[in-house]
């Protein structure tokens, strides 16, 4: 899951705001919001740099936090 909306919330804005900034439909932010559909890196960055432009102090990580590895946990435990 990401933070967009709760970024996008603390900015006071709407979807349909933050997607006309990117010339893009209110759908495409509620299908990224929501997590029907996922952003490309691109989009990500895009994403980012806007909030960060509007006075959020955010990162890549915070709007898109990385998933936990559980395999990769169950991985480096079995080398132990």
């Amino acid at each position: 899951m990401n933070n967009i909306a709760k970024t996008r919330q603390s900015l006071g804005l709407t979807q349909d705001q933050l997607a006309s900034m990117f010339g893009w439909r209110q759908s495409r932010i509620s299908n990224y919001e929501n997590g029907t559909r996922k952003p490309t890196l691109n989009d990500c960055r895009l994403i980012v740099e806007k909030f960060n432009q509007l006075g959020a102090e955010c990162t890549l990580d915070s709007v898109f936090p990385p998933k936990s590895d559980e395999q990769g946990d169950e991985h480096a435990n079995s080398n132990v």
